[in-house]
């Protein structure tokens, strides 16, 4: 699909429902203390994998059905690859799979919450610089 027309719309669409994860966490942290720290946590997941998997998109690579975001890294080649260390990726992997249900996890502080935010935007920061403009332009409502 790399550089086809309609892998340029999903991945623009990838990017759209990764925007919103990240504005959900952003937003939903200015609450401080009152803020669910899992459910920003879980949104920061939500839109680094949104972005790589936008990117793989463009990159022409078939990936799984995963939420792995290690996994889903590794299909990168190296020079698309985000600086993220192996504890970011399996912290934002943790907060897809673990944080979904009571009982599976230690409570997430603000401060960690606060950090996993600072974490997507780096993400997405450095996977848009991979990604042609065509991705980046918004999807105009119909």
């Amino acid at each position: 699909m790399r550089d086809h027309p309609k892998a340029f719309q999903v991945a623009r669409e990838w990017v759209q429902k990764a925007e919103n994860d990240l504005k959900t966490a952003t937003h939903v942290l200015t609450l401080g203390e009152e803020a669910p720290t899992d459910t920003i946590c879980f949104h920061c997941q939500q839109a680094v994998e949104k972005y790589l998997k936008a990117l793989l998109i463009v990159r022409g690579i078939k990936f799984p059905r995963i939420h792995d975001i290690e996994r889903l890294v590794r299909f990168l080649p190296v020079a698309d690859r985000p600086q993220m260390t192996v504890e970011e990726q399996g912290a934002l992997t943790d907060y897809a799979t673990q944080t979904r249900y009571p009982g599976n996890y230690e409570p997430i502080t603000l401060e960690e919450a606060t950090l996993a935010v600072k974490l997507a935007w780096r993400v997405r920061d450095q996977i848009r610089q991979h990604l042609p403009p065509e991705v980046l332009q918004p999807i105009k409502p119909v």
